[in-house]
């Protein structure tokens, strides 16, 4: 067995039919400018381990790369990811709490309906994010190969080759200041969860009693009429609320203006709700009656009671998140 003549195929077998001819030839004679004159076989072996592999020798005489995505697009591959994933997995998440709210089936326990929801909704989230990581790979594979370049340093996001300039383009933002994309993710399933309870409230909060197949929904809390009279506005807060967690997540840090929008959407949410609570006409009669009849209590008693508590829910979240917002965004970034 003729250890060169086997290496020069290896070689060749990996390269355009057109040009295998004039490398080996070039290989023949670069092996045996190497090899001493009266060589034997491990003078042979000695110098193949120089010249390396001969998957890595082809991969050389080729010009291109042996990975699917070098050192020289991965930070911009990367930085890309973490950019459209959140995106994409947030829209799809509103497009999940869109479609649940519109297909939402009345014979349904809220078990069914909670279990139902996040179900589709992770496999939905898992789909997307399957779905850009294989595109953007095969974006970046395809622009590794056609690059014909032979500068091989790193690019920074911008594609250009990195200077100490592109640190001034970078902003410092201290841990406290920063928002987490699980803050934006959970502030986006918070809104999809609360819009759900609001515009299905009379097939979803009211009194359960165990039946043959486990709960079943028997009272109606509220007047879901008197709800969906107020539907402009609370639709206009959901809007808001998407547009600023999809602001926290491209900004991804505390700033002046977040926390003031952040601060005026949680009073007018606040004012909008409490208004809708105050009304005479939200309570079903018929759940006012079991509730004041199970706790031994006066209608007026258990209203006061039940609006006061959801009152001051709203009020106490809203104040911690203000405050929050403000604090956060008075940290230096210095």
């Amino acid at each position: 067995m003729n250890l060169i003549e086997v290496y020069i195929q290896e070689v060749t077998r990996r390269l355009p039919e057109k040009s295998r001819a004039d490398i080996a030839l070039e290989l023949q004679s670069t092996i045996g400018d190497m090899l001493p004159d009266d060589y034997n076989e491990e003078d042979v072996k000695e110098v193949l381990s120089k010249l390396g592999s001969p998957a890595a020798l082809a991969a050389g005489y080729r010009d291109q790369p042996m990975h699917l995505i070098g050192p020289r697009y991965f930070d911009v591959y990367v930085s890309l990811l973490k950019m459209i994933l959140p995106i994409a997995a947030a829209i799809s998440l509103i497009s999940v709490a869109a479609e649940f709210i519109f297909d939402f089936n009345r014979d349904d326990t809220i078990i069914n309906a909670v279990l139902g929801f996040l179900g589709y909704g992770i496999w939905r989230l898992i789909e997307v994010a399957v779905q850009v990581f294989f595109w953007l790979t095969i974006v970046f594979a395809v622009i590794e190969r056609m690059d014909k370049g032979k500068e091989q340093h790193p690019l920074s996001p911008s594609l250009k080759p990195w200077t100490p300039d592109d640190l001034k383009s970078i902003t410092y933002i201290p841990k406290k200041k920063a928002i987490p994309r699980c803050e934006v993710f959970g502030s986006l399933m918070w809104t999809a969860i609360w819009a759900t309870l609001y515009f299905y409230a009379d097939r979803l909060m009211g009194v359960y009693r165990g039946g043959g197949e486990g709960l079943e929904f028997k009272i109606p809390a509220v007047n879901q009429d008197v709800l969906l009279g107020y539907w402009p506005i609370v639709v206009a807060i959901i809007g808001l609320e998407v547009g600023l967690a999809l602001y926290k997540l491209i900004v991804g840090q505390w700033t002046k203006r977040m926390a003031i929008f952040n601060t005026v959407l949680e009073l007018f949410a606040t004012a909008v709700f409490i208004f809708i609570l105050l009304n005479p006409n939200l309570l079903q009669q018929e759940f006012i009656a079991y509730m004041t009849d199970l706790f031994s209590i006066s209608a007026a008693q258990f209203k006061n009671w039940l609006l006061g508590s959801i009152i001051v829910t709203f009020l106490i979240y809203a104040g911690i998140s203000i405050y929050d917002g403000i604090r956060k965004s008075r940290i230096s970034s210095k």
